[in-house]
């Protein structure tokens, strides 16, 4: 019964800069093993919603939760911000962020960047962080590349570098935004086929993506957002194959005549 409790849940979740209203009410929910891809254009909301997820964003309105746990919160509107600093660091470790440009630490080698933050953040001890770092390095492909710097790398093995610092957390549940999009089409695949084996794992995965054929393959949800709302959400077959909004129609013919 357990794992049918949501790791992650969103419950009308509104996110404004200043006058302009990002995210208008959208509830999202990914249980434990549930690959749920945000799909979109540009400005719909799919980056704000995932950072607001990791409370990298402050949201004004709606509720968040990790594994039935809700954020608390102090203020309200654009003064609402979360209350427990050390509430929010332990929903962020277990979220692991994957961003559209890696983000390593350009002075430090592959390996220093996977165990630095289980090491400096939760403490854990550093010859057991190093044989996991190791150990999901080669996971993704690039065991090889323990002593080298991000620079040495390429864009894909940087992106799949960053995978691995993720994973290196343990997290409940993986956050991609635009995983891909950076990154040319033969260094894309690299990347698509190591988030293919992390779904194919079970693991617990929200992705933004502008990838309609990852989303199509590996997803068990996907959501289309529009203006900041919903337009359409279910299973990958139906989304895909049998769009009921026209505004996803169009959005699908779009991205396949790209």
């Amino acid at each position: 019964m357990t794992d049918q409790s949501p790791v992650i849940e969103i419950r009308d979740l509104h996110k404004s800069y200043g006058e302009l209203e990002v995210l208008k009410g959208v509830d999202i929910s990914a249980k434990k093993g549930d690959v749920v891809s945000l799909i979109g254009s540009s400005g719909s909301g799919k980056s704000t919603l995932l950072r607001c997820c990791n409370l990298l964003e402050d949201s004004q309105q709606g509720e968040i939760l990790f594994k039935n746990e809700p954020v608390s919160w102090r203020g309200t509107g654009l003064n609402r911000h979360p209350a427990d600093p050390k509430q929010v660091l332990r929903i962020r470790t277990n979220l692991s962020m994957v961003f559209q440009q890696f983000n390593l630490w350009a002075h430090m080698t592959i390996l220093q960047n996977v165990m630095e933050a289980p090491v400096t953040v939760l403490g854990r001890d550093k010859a057991e962080v190093e044989a996991k770092a190791r150990q999901y390095l080669d996971k993704v492909g690039i065991g090889d590349k323990c002593d080298v710097y991000p620079a040495q790398l390429s864009g894909g093995q940087q992106q799949r570098a960053a995978i691995a610092r993720g994973l290196c957390m343990e997290p409940e549940a993986l956050l991609f935004d635009e995983p891909t999009s950076a990154l040319d089409p033969e260094l894309e695949q690299e990347v698509i086929k190591v988030i293919k084996d992390l779904a194919a794992e079970g693991r617990t995965m929200l992705i933004v993506t502008h990838d309609m054929k990852m989303a199509a393959d590996i997803s068990s949800h996907v959501v289309f957002l529009h203006k900041g709302l919903i337009e359409e959400e279910g299973a990958p077959d139906a989304l895909f194959g049998n769009p009921k909004s026209e505004r996803l129609k169009q959005f699908l013919s779009a991205t396949v005549h790209a």
